[in-house]
């Protein structure tokens, strides 16, 4: 720089011929003593500096110290700058070259930054690592590295090449400055230097080169933007950038290249631009307009040197810049294979997996809104939309923070998060779809039972068009939670819903058949019960064949009805044969039933009663018998007695006279049976009503009974013997004559007679003369049968009454004639007469 000084010292005071028209008219003493003088030279005691002011936009950050250690605050000042959810819109830009060469200061006046500038009275080194500043009112990072070849590093030149490769990873832009009277040196210009970053890179280029190949996405060129400085026009920048770029091509050829990359050149990898700036001293004005227009290159888009092309981009979104510098240095520092297209996917897994943590526990939190309202057998209304809606803000959440990193990692992070929220969100499809499926079930069951309430139904339609309701709505319901991009499937689902319903219409198929065969038994009950009353109460010869020709024609009706019926229900031949085998058996069964419950033992008994009385009670025109002495009762008794026990053989066993009219039945086993109900039946047996025993035994019971009523119809006739002579109220007459005189002549007597004459006449008049009648009979009657029994039990009634009997009465329980010489003789026990035994 003292050098520098003095050249332009000596060239202002003697100018060459060409300057001195360009050169304005001032005070180069004065200048050069303004030069001298510090511009700024603050002490870098602390990583981060703040000017005054703009405390956050002017912040400038040591991101690698004099140590090496790579700065933790990056995070922190890009979010100060603004630039944190900038996503790819800002730029990097490093400088490279010698130390003290003003490269401070040209970052300074070209993107307003205020990195410290070399103190001209000490000559020490002044920027020390590499510095991070912002450019003043533009998304541009700006990184002042640390010069090369400085006294303070001596002939140690690793940091240099740690900040160059560092500088040429994540730099869009590195400006290259050197002085004008540098160019063809190789040394001042750092020749050697790049031919070591150059050989370095080379390697890691081929890598990324490669991997370009395949994504299609790698940004894999830097431009190297050369400022000459001190330009004074002796030499022409066109010359200047031949100069130059001969030597980079020199310096490039005697790389030793990788395989597959022997025949490269350097402007594969790299982009070379050269700008000259006039002498900042010398010609101020100029150097401001100069700067001004170079300014523009950075800033300006629409200039034709803009250097900020998206080729140069590393892809890399603002909020993962940290992170992916801090790993870039660090591979740097360890001398780890520098593959930037590797760092670039480790950086975008690192970010991605951040950004897809903190969607997804948002995620989590918005499906709890609704994730937990599901219960058993209960719907989630809008379940699907809100499903959809979760997992699309997830992913939108994802998209905008996650889409500018590597797009290949990208990509794979993004199934892998929606393959999560897919996972996650699983659960309540198929709780949805099981909740579902009981619901439709239970519809699909209420709706068929409302449709077998209608007259004239057709259980086969009603089935079908519920079937086609019930799968309709299922697939509606099941589309509503079934998401895009899922894989989810409701088919397993349906078919195991249809698999329900047919059991369920098979069910109620069952029952419904139940029902009809329920209902058609109750008919043939109807038709017959009347039947078997009237032909079990009058019994004859054809009374079994008129019970089953009526039970048949019944039976042939319902089994007409029922396959009429059964048509609709879609019964296979061997369904309706075991239900046409069943409605036989239970049709038997319940005529059997009304059979044995008009012929119990009681009812049996009351039912020979009966017809004994209607043939000893009755004569042959149906008058009721008045017994009289010359009534044969023991031979009226006999033939009634006979007649009836006859008739309990015939109801005994079902045997129809005419064999035409005969029934049968196949019998079965618990195993046979069509039902588990029915059990074992044995058809033979069910042809027997009273067995022997029970039949003897309604003998014996019915031939007490008709003992009683022969025995009573005895009483009758002794009664009517024994009546009181006619003479016998003459007698009357005559020995009550006094007092019917005497009735008369007294007037009480005379008083109570024209009363009692006059009720007569009173009861006469008001038509209540056979009411009085019936009264006065009653109770003469109940005073006539009070006095019998008093009379009857006097000993000296009993006594006669016996010897009457002995002198008159033969036993009708001796079926042999009268003139049997051994026949029993009766003997009265105790005092009632109508109680006997035979000896």
């Amino acid at each position: 720089m003292d050098q520098s000084i003095n050249i332009a010292t000596e060239a202002a005071k003697n100018p060459p011929t060409e300057l001195q028209d360009v050169l304005p008219s001032v005070d180069v003493a004065t200048s050069l003593s303004t030069a001298q003088e510090p511009v700024v030279a603050p002490a870098a005691s602390a990583s981060t500096q703040l000017t005054s002011g703009k405390a956050g936009m002017d912040a400038k950050l040591q991101v690698v110290d004099e140590n090496q250690e790579f700065t933790k605050q990056l995070d922190g000042h890009m979010k100060d700058w603004k630039l944190a959810e900038a996503g790819f819109s800002y730029d990097v830009v490093a400088v490279f070259g010698s130390q003290s060469t003003g490269k401070s200061t040209l970052l300074n006046r070209l993107f307003g930054t205020k990195f410290d500038v070399m103190n001209e009275n000490e000559r020490r080194q002044t920027t020390k690592g590499i510095w991070m500043s912002k450019g003043e009112d533009m998304p541009v990072l700006v990184m002042d590295v640390e010069g090369t070849d400085g006294r303070e590093r001596g002939e140690d030149q690793d940091f240099e090449r740690k900040s160059a490769l560092f500088s040429i990873a994540v730099a869009e832009v590195l400006i290259v400055n050197i002085w004008e009277h540098q160019v063809g040196l190789y040394q001042g210009a750092n020749m050697g230097l790049l031919k070591t970053v150059f050989e370095v890179n080379l390697a890691l280029f081929l890598a990324a080169k490669e991997k370009g190949k395949v994504a299609g996405t790698s940004q894999d060129k830097t431009l190297l933007l050369f400022v000459i400085r001190d330009h004074i026009g002796a030499t022409p920048l066109a010359n200047l950038q031949n100069t130059l770029t001969a030597d980079l091509n020199r310096l490039w050829d005697g790389l030793s290249k990788p395989a597959g990359l022997e025949s490269c050149v350097i402007t594969t990898f790299f982009d070379l631009a050269f700008v000259t700036l006039p002498h900042k001293l010398l010609q101020p004005e100029n150097f401001e307009s100069e700067i001004k227009g170079l300014r523009k290159r950075f800033t300006d888009p629409e200039h034709e040197g803009y250097v900020f092309q998206p080729k140069y981009h590393k892809r890399i979104p603002a909020d993962g810049i940290s992170q992916y510098m801090g790993t870039i240095w660090d591979a740097v520092v360890t001398n780890k294979d520098l593959d930037f297209p590797t760092q670039q996917e480790l950086l975008a897994q690192f970010r991605c997996d951040e950004i897809a943590n903190v969607a997804f526990a948002a995620f989590v939190e918005a499906i709890k809104a609704f994730g937990g309202s599901a219960g058993v057998g209960k719907l989630v209304k809008g379940l699907g939309v809100s499903m959809e809606q979760a997992r699309s803000a997830a992913l939108v959440s994802f998209d905008t923070a996650a889409s500018r990193y590597h797009s290949g990692v990208y990509s794979r992070k993004r199934l892998e998060l929606l393959s999560k929220l897919n996972s996650t969100l699983s659960p309540l499809f198929l709780s949805h779809l099981k909740n579902l499926h009981k619901l439709v079930l239970k519809d699909f069951r209420k709706s068929i039972q409302d449709g077998l309430k209608a007259d004239g139904y057709d259980f086969a339609q009603v089935v079908k068009e519920t079937t086609e309701k019930a799968e309709e709505e299922f697939r509606k319901g099941a589309k509503e939670v079934t998401l895009e991009e899922t894989g989810w499937s409701s088919e397993e689902t349906e078919g195991q819903l249809r698999e329900d319903m047919v059991a369920i219409a098979d069910l109620l198929r069952v029952e419904e058949t139940k029902k009809m065969v329920m209902v058609i038994e109750r008919n043939i009950k109807k038709q017959f019960a009347e039947t078997v009353e009237l032909s079990l109460n009058k019994p004859s010869k054809e009374m079994w064949d008129k019970i089953l020709s009526t039970f048949k024609d019944a039976l042939a009706k319902a089994e007409e009805a029922y396959i009429r019926k059964a048509t609709s229900f879609n019964c296979t031949p061997t369904e309706n044969e075991e239900a046409l085998t069943s409605l036989r058996r239970r049709s038997w069964l319940a005529l059997r039933a009304k059979i044995d419950e008009q012929t119990a033992e009681s009812i049996m008994l009351v039912k020979l009663k009966l017809l004994f009385e209607d043939q000893f009670r009755y004569d042959d025109e149906g008058v009721p018998r008045v017994w009289k002495p010359e009534d044969d009762i023991d031979a009226i008794f006999k033939k009634a007695k006979e007649a009836v026990l006859a008739l309990i053989p015939l109801y005994s066993r079902i045997a129809p006279s005419d064999p035409s009219n005969s029934f049968t039945l196949p019998s079965s086993t618990s195993v046979d049976a069509t039902t588990p109900e029915e059990g074992e039946f044995d058809f033979p047996s069910t042809l027997i009503i009273l067995t022997d025993t029970k039949a003897d035994d309604l003998s014996s019971r019915f031939r007490r009974e008709a003992d009683a009523y022969y025995l009573e119809a005895k009483r009758s006739m002794v009664s009517s013997i024994s009546q009181i002579p006619v003479w016998m109220y003459g007698v009357l007459v005559l020995l009550g004559w006094n007092e019917f005189i005497a009735v008369i002549r007294s007037p009480v007597y005379f008083t109570f007679l024209l009363l009692v004459s006059a009720g007569a006449y009173v009861t006469w008049h008001l038509n209540m003369t056979g009411p009085v009648i019936a009264l006065a009979k009653g109770v003469t009657n109940e005073i006539i049968r009070t006095a019998n029994e008093q009379l009857h039990s006097t000993p000296l009634f009993r006594s006669a009454y016996v010897l009457a009997a002995e002198l008159t009465f033969v036993s009708p329980f001796d079926e042999q004639t009268t003139s049997t010489p051994n026949r029993p003789t009766l003997t009265p026990l105790v005092s009632t007469p109508s109680v006997c035994r035979y000896q």
